[in-house]
C-alpha cells in the first residue's frame, strides 16, 4: 500500500500553469465565490421581498403568479436550473440573440448564467420566509393603517416589512450561508470559483488533502464572517421588547 506524502507548503509552490503560486489561484477562486454569492443574494433579496409581498396581496391573480414562480424555482434542483439556463435557454431564444449569448466571453457567460440561476433559486426561498413573516404580523396593524388613510404600499413599506425583516433575520442568515455553499455548482459549467480552483490545484499538485482542507477552512471563515455580520445587524435593528428579537 502506497503511503501518502503530506506537503503542507504546497500552496506556496509555483503553479504549473504559470498563473503564479497555488495560493493565488485559490484566492482567485475565493474572489469569484464571494462576488457571485453577494451579487446573487442582493438580487434574490430584492426579488424575494417583491414575491413575498405579492403572495399576501388581495389581488388573486398576483398571488397565483407569485406562487407559481416560487413553487417552480424552489422545487427544481439548482443544478438542473443551471444546466437549463446554460445549455437550453440559448437554444430556445431567437437565433440572433442565442448566438450573441454564445459568443460573449466564456467566463462572463458562465458568471451571468450562475447569477441568474442562483438569484432566482434563492429568491423563491426568501419569498416564502417573507410571506410567512408578513402573515405572522397582527392583522390589526394593517386595519389600523387603513383606517388612518395609509395606502397599501405605504402600509407594507412603513409598518409591515420593517417588522418582518427583524423577525426573519435568523433564517435569512441561514439562506445567506446557503448561497455561498450553493455557488460551488459553478464548477459544473466551468467557472473556476473556490471549489473549482481547489479541484484544479489538487490535480496539478497531486496533493488533494492539503488543498481541500485549505478550501474547507476558507468556506468556514466565510461562514463565520457572515454569521458575525448578521449578528451585528440583528443587534443594530433590535427593538427592545419586540417579539422575535
Amino acid at each position: 500500500m502506497l503511503q501518502y506524502h503530506w506537503d503542507l507548503g504546497v500552496l506556496f509552490k509555483p503553479a504549473v500553469t504559470g498563473e503564479g503560486y497555488y495560493w493565488q489561484m485559490m484566492v482567485s477562486g475565493l474572489g469569484w465565490t464571494v462576488l457571485l454569492s453577494l451579487a446573487a443574494w442582493s438580487f434574490a433579496l430584492l426579488l424575494g421581498a417583491a414575491l413575498g409581498v405579492a403572495r399576501t396581496l388581495p389581488a388573486r391573480p398576483v398571488r397565483w403568479a407569485a406562487a407559481t414562480f416560487v413553487h417552480c424555482f424552489r422545487n427544481v434542483p439548482l443544478l438542473v436550473q443551471v444546466f437549463l439556463w446554460f445549455f437550453v435557454v440559448p437554444e430556445l431564444l431567437p437565433e440572433r440573440l442565442g448566438m450573441a449569448i454564445k459568443q460573449i466571453d466564456p467566463t462572463l457567460n458562465q458568471f451571468l448564467t450562475l447569477l441568474v440561476a442562483l438569484s432566482l433559486f434563492t429568491a423563491a426561498k426568501a419569498a416564502e420566509l417573507i410571506r410567512a413573516g408578513i402573515e405572522s404580523t397582527a392583522r390589526g396593524q394593517q386595519q389600523a393603517a387603513f383606517s388612518l388613510g395609509f395606502p397599501l404600499g405605504l402600509t407594507y413599506r412603513e409598518i409591515i416589512l420593517p417588522q418582518v425583516f427583524r423577525v426573519i433575520l435568523p433564517p435569512l442568515t441561514s439562506d445567506f450561508l446557503s448561497v455561498f455553499k450553493n455557488s460551488a455548482v459553478a464548477l459544473t459549467i466551468g467557472l473556476m470559483e473556490l471549489t473549482g480552483r481547489a479541484r484544479q490545484v489538487s490535480e496539478f499538485s497531486s496533493q488533494p488533502f492539503e488543498v481541500f482542507i485549505a478550501a474547507t477552512l476558507l468556506y468556514v471563515l466565510i461562514s463565520l464572517a457572515v454569521i458575525a455580520f448578521m449578528r451585528w445587524v440583528e443587534r443594530r435593528v433590535r427593538v427592545p421588547g419586540f417579539l422575535g428579537t
